[in-house]
């Protein structure tokens, strides 16, 4: 499956739109990794442990944009997109990403 954030395949025409593909992922946090984040937001610097789940979140959700394309019979998703959140109120300790695409034909 070729996946891009290109509108096309260079050297490939595009000879059906199958539809717009979506793939989520929502992965919670801990009180642990909530505890040490909050320590890095007052003296500063990266948060490793959340930017492994963003990782990890990303990679399912396109996982999943996949699986979605592949059901159509895609050659290929066009056009992806990825989107990032927080859910929990002020807490915030549950991300989702979300993978958008559309999937298409290659002649």
């Amino acid at each position: 499956m070729i996946v891009t954030t290109t509108n096309g395949v260079e050297g490939r025409r595009v000879t059906d739109y199958l539809g717009v593909v979506h793939g989520c992922a929502v992965m919670g946090s801990n009180l642990f990794r909530d505890f040490f984040a909050g320590i890095r937001d007052i003296v500063g610097g990266r948060v490793a442990s959340y930017e492994t789940v963003l990782k990890d979140a990303k990679d399912a959700a396109l996982a999943d944009l996949m699986a979605s394309a592949e059901a159509m019979k895609a050659d290929a998703i066009i056009g992806v997109s990825f989107g990032h959140d927080s859910i929990g109120g002020d807490r915030k300790t549950i991300l989702m990403v979300s993978a958008t695409g559309t999937a298409v034909r290659l002649g």
